[in-house]
């Protein structure tokens, strides 16, 4: 099922997920640094929500306290709370 969502103080303006069991088959991000989204994005098919978080949970960006791969683990943790 594909789950899209907007990122807060960040360059990127959405982010999508495609979820199949827990697993992340395709990711995109509209806006940001391009080579570093779909890097983000490249590296995150295959790999189980749940560690996805654990990895991209509270990277920042720079002086911002948040950034791309934060903003995604964020928005895959409210993506867990509505599939439970």
């Amino acid at each position: 099922m594909q789950y899209k969502f907007r990122p807060e103080g960040v360059c990127s303006q959405e982010m999508m997920v495609d979820i199949e069991n827990g697993i992340i088959k395709n990711a995109r991000i509209i806006g940001g640094c391009a080579g570093n989204t779909v890097g983000l994005t490249n590296l995150l098919i295959g790999m189980t929500v749940e560690e996805a978080i654990k990895r991209l949970k509270g990277i920042p960006c720079g002086y911002r306290t948040t950034s791309c791969p934060d903003q995604m683990a964020k928005g895959l943790e409210e993506i867990l709370k509505k599939i439970g």
